[in-house]
């Protein structure tokens, strides 16, 4: 398995990880796994294009710049993993941070989105 296929597993296995975490209403550790699913996709891709960062921001903005202004990915899913980049720091770093369970539950269907769609464009791309 190449190293693409490898963070695209580690993004689908995130998918399961985080309805077993809702399951047992651990929703600030489900936040935190949906942002890193969506993260593992997009270092799929950024591998694929031999961008390499270290840095979750600068990753974002390259995806971003290449992707969403050129507009070969719609801008919502900016917006998703832009989203869950702060849900995820805020639930990390906040004291009093909280998540209800309906919208982690949204999270986790934009999560599935996100991951679906950089994982179809990276298959488009290889064929």
């Amino acid at each position: 398995m190449d190293l693409v296929q490898l963070r695209l597993k580690q993004a689908h296995e995130a998918i399961d990880d985080v309805e077993f975490l809702i399951q047992n209403e651990r929703l600030t550790l489900a936040i935190n796994r949906i942002y890193y699913g969506m993260f593992y996709s997009l270092l799929a891709l950024a591998i694929l294009f031999d961008f390499k960062t270290s840095k979750h921001a600068q990753l974002i903005g390259w995806f971003n710049k290449e992707f969403i202004k050129n507009q070969k990915i719609e801008l919502r899913f900016s917006k998703i993993i832009q989203s869950a980049f702060h849900a995820r720091s805020d639930g990390d770093y906040g004291v009093l941070t909280e998540f209800s369970k309906e919208e982690t539950l949204i999270r986790l269907d934009e999560m599935k989105d996100f991951i679906d769609k950089i994982d179809l464009f990276i298959k488009n791309i290889n064929h």
